[in-house]
């Protein structure tokens, strides 16, 4: 089998696993939600029907086990409590890792093998395949009718009728007698139809005999029809009273298999639960408006639930149709759906998509060169042409570079599973909250990102929530709150890990750096500085090591991976209120809306989105240069100048120019000589040997050819605003960074 098909069914399985977790999870929490229970089970169902499409028998045969279970939970004989869900979650891990033996066609681990089977002996326990089917029976149960017409009554009660016919509940309008209709008559005309099986009358609307009224009709009946009619030609018996009369229909339960074969077969077209039930036959379209009447009715109520007053269950409860039926058509809508979705989204490799951006990237570089060269020729039309080229490449390069966002909010719900399962194993009480899950960024990012925050996640798990006993004896509640928060900020990507635990210890953490000869006893840093320690290499606080952490090999990691992005990563923290670790990073790694200054005879680009405004620095200046802050509008900005920071060897111009940067809550100036205004900037890696100079994030092409330098912002935002700097140390009071 070639890898394509292969590449495909395993992407289709991923996801329908990613259901599976976030819908068992959900379930956990909400174990009546019958559309995440119909979800699982779609998601099961579509696993197990691939693989058998591909001759995948073990996976096929496995996940057979779990979708039977989910079967029985979707059709009320089982209750999915905490012990089941934590079953079908260790059933998915061995599905997912049955994928992968499939797709590399190697032999299943002989370990693997031991916790299948062990799995499938639970599965099978909580199945009951042969016993009754519990759901079935109370329907029947509810159904039941005397017989009265043409069965027989016995000194000890009635004799029950099966549910293999029609059943018709009709009461009778109070005025239909005064309009002139006789009850018997419609009864007399249902025979042409088919047969009366059985009458019951029912009087629940009977009064005493001294209020009866002689001209009011009180009269219910319970009729068991056995007929091939379809619904609608029952219904049209009635159709004179319609208004005046209370109507039930229930199909026979023998109906239930070919009202599912007909949904089954109706176009793969995006349609509502109340559409698919009427295409069907199963409902008639004066019954769903009935049934929607009734909808409003229940959501208009104060204590009516959502989910008391979902059109399926409503129409079940109306005894209009069977749950089977329902079910069918809500598995019908979900594939519709699915289709439907499917249609709108096209299967790209991700490498063709770094391609193209790739492609793009040169198409910049290329319309720059090309824009320059018109300029010097001084032709007007080929300038106003290459203008007009330049503004489609930069429409080209937006959405090629939007073809790369995706929500971060995916990434987040991974977390769900290990919150849970990490929470569990150290006996803790753990609720994880996620926000701003719709915010966008660049796919490359998103999957580099996925390890600092698994890092920071189980950090926050182990040592920054305490446990139940703990947070009690200090007042808190007794479950801990972890926070994942994503939000756009400056032309960046913020990500917050926040806990209420007991946070950091900066007199501990200090203790432990002293011992470790990372700062020296004369130097007191502040507590920013102190915090910052904790991602030195080999740095950690814990007492004692642990399978989750305490080895020192997590927080330096972080940074490392972080500032490979070109990102920062800090540190908020309130002793015994928990702790906040903040994550920036840059939207995209390819392309970027930069401004481009130069400094002698080099150029730098400093992204588009940090930069504030510029201004001049002028002869009035001169001391305040020399001090490395200037007073603008009454408020103290550090700078660097670029010359000194890179060693720029031309000497200063008379005329030179502040660019006021800021990123997050800081502020600062970067001296330049020139201000050579925006520039698409196709973001180029730098070599090895220059991958760890500071304050260099990559390195660009011009449209000239020359190489410019792209700035890292924030790392020269730490240098500019550091501590041990003149302004913040003479005039503490007045240093403002904004």
């Amino acid at each position: 089998m070639s890898q394509e098909p292969l590449d495909t069914f395993q992407a289709e399985c991923q996801e329908r696993l990613e259901e599976l977790e976030l819908g068992l999870l959900a379930l956990e929490q909400d174990p009546q939600d019958m559309e995440t229970i119909n979800g699982l089970f779609r998601a099961a169902h579509t696993i197990k029907g691939t693989a058998g499409v591909f001759g995948f028998e073990r996976l096929s045969a496995f996940t057979h086990e779990v979708e039977s279970v989910l079967e029985q939970v979707r059709q009320s004989r089982l209750y999915p409590e905490r012990g089941l869900v934590a079953l079908l979650l260790s059933c998915r891990d061995q599905i997912q890792s049955l994928v992968e033996e499939a797709v590399e066609d190697r032999d299943p681990d002989p370990e693997a093998v031991t916790v299948r089977s062990e799995l499938a002996k639970r599965l099978g326990d909580y199945r009951s395949d042969d016993g009754p089917d519990v759901a079935e029976m109370a329907e029947v149960e509810h159904f039941r009718m005397p017989v009265c017409a043409q069965g027989t009554v016995d000194g000890e009660g009635v004799e029950y009728v099966t549910a293999d016919n029609w059943h018709i509940s009709v009461r009778f309008g109070p005025d239909l007698l005064r309009c002139g209709f006789d009850p018997l008559a419609f009864l007399r005309y249902m025979r042409k139809l088919g047969d009366i099986v059985a009458v019951t009358p029912v009087f629940d609307s009977l009064p005493s005999l001294a209020d009866m009224d002689p001209e009011q009709c009180y009269l219910g009946v319970e009729i068991d029809f056995a007929s091939d009619a379809e619904k609608s030609e029952i219904e049209a018996v009635f159709e004179f009273i319609e208004d005046d009369c209370d109507l039930h229909i229930l199909p026979p339960r023998a109906r239930i298999a070919t009202y599912a074969e007909v949904i089954e077969a109706l176009p793969e077209d995006a349609m509502q639960l109340g559409e698919i039930l009427v295409n069907s036959g199963a409902l008639t379209a004066s019954e769903l408006e009935r049934v929607l009447a009734c909808q409003e009715r229940l959501r208009a109520g104060s204590d009516a639930g959502e989910e008391a007053s979902r059109l399926g269950q409503v129409a079940v409860d109306e005894k209009l149709v069977h749950p089977e039926v329902v079910d069918a058509a809500l598995n019908k809508q979900g594939r519709s759906k699915a289709r439907a979705g499917q249609g709108r989204w096209v299967r790209v490799d991700a490498e063709k998509l770094d391609q193209l951006i790739n492609q793009v990237g040169e198409l910049v570089i290329a319309s720059a060169s090309s824009s320059v060269l018109a300029q010097r020729l001084g032709d007007e039309a080929l300038t106003e042409s290459m203008s007009v080229t330049g503004r489609m490449v930069e429409e080209i390069r937006d959405t090629a570079l939007k073809l790369r966002m995706v929500q971060i909010g995916d990434t987040f719900a991974r977390f769900q599973r290990v919150v849970r399962d990490v929470s569990s194993e150290l006996g803790k009480d753990v609720r994880l909250e996620i926000r701003g899950g719709d915010t966008e960024l660049d796919k490359t990012v998103v999957e580099k990102i996925n390890d600092p925050l698994m890092h920071l996640v189980r950090n926050a798990l182990d040592h920054g929530i305490e446990s139940g006993a703990e947070r009690a004896a200090v007042g808190k509640a007794p479950e801990g709150r972890l926070l994942l928060n994503a939000y756009h900020d400056s032309g960046s990507i913020v990500i917050e890990v926040s806990d209420d635990g007991k946070g950091l210890d900066p007199e501990k953490i200090l203790a432990k750096a002293r011992s470790r000869g990372l700062v020296p006893e004369s130097h007191i840093p502040g507590e920013a500085e102190t915090y910052r320690l904790i991602f030195e290499p080999g740095f950690s606080t814990a007492e004692a090591v642990t399978n989750l952490s305490g080895r020192g090999v997590g927080m330096d990691v972080v940074k490392k991976n972080i500032e490979a992005l070109r990102g920062s990563v800090d540190v908020r923290s309130t002793p015994g209120a928990g702790a906040t670790f903040v994550i920036r990073l840059p939207l995209t790694l390819a392309i970027i809306d930069g401004f481009l200054v130069g400094v002698g005879e080099s150029a730098y680009v400093i992204p588009l989105e940090m930069v504030q405004e510029c201004i001049e620095l002028g002869e009035a200046d001169a001391a305040t240069r020399r001090d490395g802050f200037v007073n603008l509008r009454g408020e103290v900005l550090p700078y660097l100048r670029l010359r000194d920071t890179f060693g720029g060897q031309a000497p200063p111009q008379a005329r030179e120019n502040i660019v006021v940067v800021k990123c997050g809550s800081q502020s600062a100036g970067l001296v330049v000589d020139r201000l050579m205004g925006e520039f698409q900037t196709v973001i180029k890696p730098l070599g090895k040997l220059f991958r760890e100079l500071d304050g260099v994030s990559g390195a660009t092409i011009l449209g000239s050819g020359e190489v410019a330098i792209i700035l890292d912002v924030p790392a020269l935002l730490k240098v500019a605003s550091t501590p041990a700097g003149p302004p913040m140390q003479r005039q503490p009071e007045q240093a403002r960074v904004h």
